[in-house]
């Protein structure tokens, strides 16, 4: 039987605390810059309630990360970007973001964005941040993902979604069309990376809403 959890909707329709995701996914859906997240426990959710998003967002409220001495003993890059995307339903609200790893500074974000799937916010996030990194002049910086699908996506510089375009999506696709077009235009020479979940904790990037 799957653990009980509980969500905080810091904005969102009607913030508060709900004890099921079909309560809390009606307070976000269709809501721009919703900010939300679980917690396995109601005395921690409600706790977080009262505190800001700011403090909760990309931790990882289920198990301790390392710390960063130990993530470089196991081998992490800390001088890095780590990406990724999250997506409430598929498709659903779709939003992604940049996160250096050594620092935890948040470099860049986008979404949310309706009907998009975790697939395409991974590989957006891939892209974004190999061209945040070329317009810096940094061609060695590695970037780390969790999605193997997404580092298949840029080997092969095309977004294999098999998501259908509508009206509602057309700014993702408009999204995918720019990736694509600059992978197809510029060379990748910084190493991406998959992050080890497993071994290092969620990724930097996360947005802790497992």
């Amino acid at each position: 039987m799957a653990k009980q959890k509980y969500y905080v909707v810091w904005e969102g329709h009607t913030p508060g605390v709900y004890d099921n995701w079909t309560d809390a996914s009606a307070q976000v859906q269709g809501y721009t810059a919703a900010k939300y997240k679980s917690f396995a426990s109601k005395a921690d959710a409600q706790k977080a309630f009262k505190g800001s998003y700011w403090a909760y967002a990309g931790k990882d409220t289920k198990t301790v990360k390392k710390s960063l001495p130990d993530l470089e003993k196991l081998g992490v890059r800390l001088d890095s970007l780590a990406v990724d995307a999250a997506c409430s339903g598929n498709p659903g609200d779709m939003e992604y973001q940049g996160v250096h790893v050594r620092t935890g500074e948040r470099i860049f974000h986008m979404g949310p964005l309706a009907e998009g799937t975790n697939n395409i916010g991974e590989f957006l996030a891939l892209v974004h941040g190999l061209a945040w990194l070329k317009q810096r002049n940094s061609p060695k910086t590695p970037i780390y993902t969790d999605s193997r699908n997404a580092m298949l996506w840029i080997k092969a510089k095309a977004c294999r979604t098999k998501l259908e375009p509508t009206a509602q999506n057309k700014p993702i696709f408009e999204l995918i069309d720019r990736a694509e077009k600059w992978l197809a235009a510029n060379k990748v020479t910084n190493p991406i990376l998959k992050w080890e979940t497993e071994d290092w904790g969620e990724i930097p990037a996360d947005f802790g809403r497992k």
